[in-house]
């Protein structure tokens, strides 16, 4: 059980983790985190995030050193491709300054994402003559950084461990080495097998088809391609096929005849779709205003706002009764434009406050009523 338990020789405890090595794990995942569809190659060194465009799959590799985020990664792609964050030496690596300036306090996960959304906003240029698939990607610029042996990942043992390598003998002085048999013994040792089988073939077509054939037909068939190609040309079976293919070929063609005639009414449906999208963003807009400003109303018209602007109101009139009684008594005003104007002002503050007093009444509220100077 060693092996799946990893101790130390020299004692049983298992060290602490570092700080650098705390902060890689966390990078990583961030990077899991980010990309769902994110490919292991190498625990805690190698990545790789499959994506397409324009019908062709393009693979970022993600190569973290031994110090990494220290170091920066190295991030490549393939099939080689021609982009503004590409090297136009090599077509792979990656020279975006998300790469480039990569530190201790960057997020690889955003930083890959920023790079696929900078792949998609300008897509790359594939090379010409590169293949478009992701598991052909052997880098040969960069060799892979060896496994890094963390306590916390269990080293797996190989089931060749145990084993010794021995070198190969050296062949005695004089000895020749063995050649490979010429084309013409594995031509005589091979046909004779071939026969037998073709004859099997006959045999079976020829009781399929309840014909009775004499040995010397079944030797030319055997011996003379010329025969052996017009008897199975005179199969049912190969005209079925035949028949088959052309059916399956018309019924494609069909199908792709009527997928371009649907194509102008997807079309419309897509432009309508995308009109109603925009016609729901206004409405939603239209209406989160109309909410906001209802919102404010009942805010405003709520009886305790009324009760509050009343109570200020009827305050204000019986102010200004007051200033008015005080100018009639120096003589600043004559007695007839006193009385008009001071009634009419303590009929307001009267009137205010017996409203202000009734819708307390009627929402239950107590507040102390001010007293009349």
């Amino acid at each position: 059980m060693n092996w799946i338990f990893p101790l130390s020789k020299g004692s049983g405890a298992i060290p602490p983790i570092n700080s650098l090595q705390k902060q890689r794990q966390r990078q990583i995942e961030s990077l899991k985190a980010a990309h769902s569809n994110i490919a292991e190659i190498q625990r805690d060194v190698e990545y790789r995030i499959p994506f397409t465009i324009n019908n062709s799959t393009i693979s970022i590799n993600i190569l973290l050193p031994p110090q990494f985020p220290q170091d920066k990664p190295v991030v490549t792609v393939y099939p080689p491709v021609g982009h503004h964050l590409v090297d136009s030496n090599n077509g792979t690596m990656v020279t975006s300054p998300l790469i480039t300036n990569f530190g201790m306090h960057s997020d690889l996960g955003k930083v890959m994402q920023g790079l696929l959304d900078e792949f998609w906003k300008s897509p790359p240029v594939l090379g010409s003559g590169a293949p478009s698939f992701s598991f052909m990607y052997k880098p040969s610029a960069m060799p892979p950084y060896p496994t890094q042996n963390f306590h916390f990942v269990p080293a797996f043992p190989t089931q060749d461990g145990q084993r010794a390598v021995v070198a190969a003998p050296a062949p005695p002085p004089g000895a020749e080495l063995q050649q490979a048999p010429p084309p013409s013994t594995l031509t005589k040792s091979v046909f004779p097998r071939v026969c037998v089988c073709v004859c099997v073939c006959v045999c079976v077509c020829a009781r399929a088809r309840r014909l009775t054939l004499s040995i010397s037909q079944l030797k030319d068939l055997t011996e003379k391609d010329d025969v052996l190609l017009e008897f199975f040309s005179c199969l049912p079976q190969l005209g079925q096929v035949s028949s088959d293919k052309e059916d399956l070929v018309e019924s494609i063609v069909l199908m792709a005849k009527k997928n371009l005639q649907l194509e102008p009414q997807l079309e419309g449906k897509r432009h309508e779709m995308l009109f109603k999208y925009e016609q729901l963003v206004q409405m939603k807009s239209a209406f989160q205003t109309k909410m906001q400003r209802q919102h404010e109303l009942s805010e405003n018209c709520s009886p305790s706002a009324l009760q509050a602007r009343l109570k200020v109101a009827a305050h204000q009139a019986e102010e200004s009764s007051e200033e008015t009684a005080e100018n009639f008594l120096e003589g600043k005003t004559e007695i007839d434009d006193f009385l008009a104007s001071f009634m009419e002002k303590r009929t307001l503050c009267h009137s205010r406050r017996a409203k202000e007093e009734k819708l307390q009444q009627t929402t239950g509220t107590h507040a102390p009523f001010p007293a009349a100077h």
